[in-house]
């Protein structure tokens, strides 16, 4: 067998920790990417607006998402398969009379075995007038939709595989050919700040700094992040959730799993964090915050290592998943008691 340095690099025997069954020369890899994909398609597809002389269309909904989607690591070379099947609402308004009218676009075979151009995408509306809303979405829509499924297709062949293919002796300390510079601070919607740093075996990573304010006192609060019975309802799926340090935290079918790394009642929960469509072992690092105010609490997140790829999801899962759900939670409980 070579030698480090020596004759091929996939040998397990190369000098790294990760190295084991390298790029997978030795047995194939295979990650499964349907829920990523069902939550990818409705990010790229829902509120995709069509606009045009006729009117404005926007999509409302992804009402039907069935199928997979899969990748294969083998040979330091990636295979996919995708097979989809989507029914999507739309919703849009003429605009000389104002009349507004719905509609369904079906994409009934959206799978690798297609370019997404030959992809067939058949639009329809109820009944009634409005048919140029309908021609709006035939035309401008139909590229729209398609250029949506790109942006899927490339995630999923960038975002989502981010990690299978682990670098060699050779690439090593080089940079990243997709290393984002730092763009400074940005507000968008309750993000304060952002900054990039660079782990492990050259991961860009991206820190998230998020503030939220809840209608509950803070040990409350701080009871449905380490409460299973609470973080069930919110998540609405089986988690497991062992509120103490070490303990482990697995949530919304397995796509977010970790542990707690410090907990300080109604105070601050630490966690090492990460999503399963991240590189292997890779984990942020999650600090929560809870600065009481009377009735209010205002939680302060910190989400640091998240790589770069996955920032907009990453932020998407926390506000959406999470806070929005927390909230709903929260509502409902206020009702009950009334």
């Amino acid at each position: 067998m070579a030698k480090w340095g020596e004759g091929d690099p996939r040998w397990i025997v190369e000098e790294r920790a990760d190295a084991t069954n390298v790029n997978n020369w030795h047995w194939r890899t295979e990650r499964d990417a349907t829920s990523w994909s069902k939550s990818k398609l409705k990010e790229v597809l829902v509120g995709l607006v069509v606009e045009g002389e006729a009117g404005r269309c926007e999509i409302s909904d992804l009402k039907q998402v069935e199928g997979e989607a899969s990748c294969n690591s083998r040979k330091g070379k990636l295979i996919f398969f995708y097979e989809w099947n989507l029914r999507l609402s739309w919703k849009g308004t003429v605009k000389e009379s104002g009349e507004k009218h719905k509609g369904s676009v079906e994409i009934p075979n959206l799978s690798e075995e297609n370019e997404v151009d030959d992809t067939e995408i058949n639009v329809s509306k109820k009944k009634g007038e409005g048919d140029v809303l309908k021609d709006l979405m035939r035309t401008e829509g139909t590229t729209k939709v398609r250029e949506a499924l790109r942006d899927y297709l490339k995630a999923l062949k960038t975002e989502f595989t981010l990690g299978m293919i682990l670098p060699t002796k050779a690439t090593v300390g080089q940079e990243p050919a997709t290393e984002r510079k730092p763009s400074g601070n940005t507000v968008q919607d309750s993000v304060s700040a952002q900054s990039v740093d660079i782990i492990g075996v050259k991961i860009p990573t991206v820190k998230i700094l998020m503030r939220e304010i809840f209608n509950s006192p803070a040990d409350e609060l701080y009871s449905i992040f380490t409460t299973k019975e609470l973080v069930q309802k919110f998540s609405k799926c089986p988690a497991v959730i062992e509120a103490e340090k070490g303990g482990k935290l697995l949530m919304f079918d397995g796509c977010v799993s970790g542990e707690y790394a410090e907990l300080v009642p109604s105070q601050r929960i630490v966690l090492k964090w990460r999503c399963r469509s991240w590189p292997d072992e890779h984990y942020a690092t999650v600090a929560l915050n809870f600065k009481d105010m009377a009735a209010q609490t205002e939680l302060q997140l910190e989400c640091k290592g998240v790589p770069v790829s996955n920032e907009d999801s990453t932020r998407q899962c926390w506000k959406k998943q999470y806070f929005e759900e927390i909230r709903t939670l929260l509502q409902q409980a206020k009702d009950n008691m009334e």
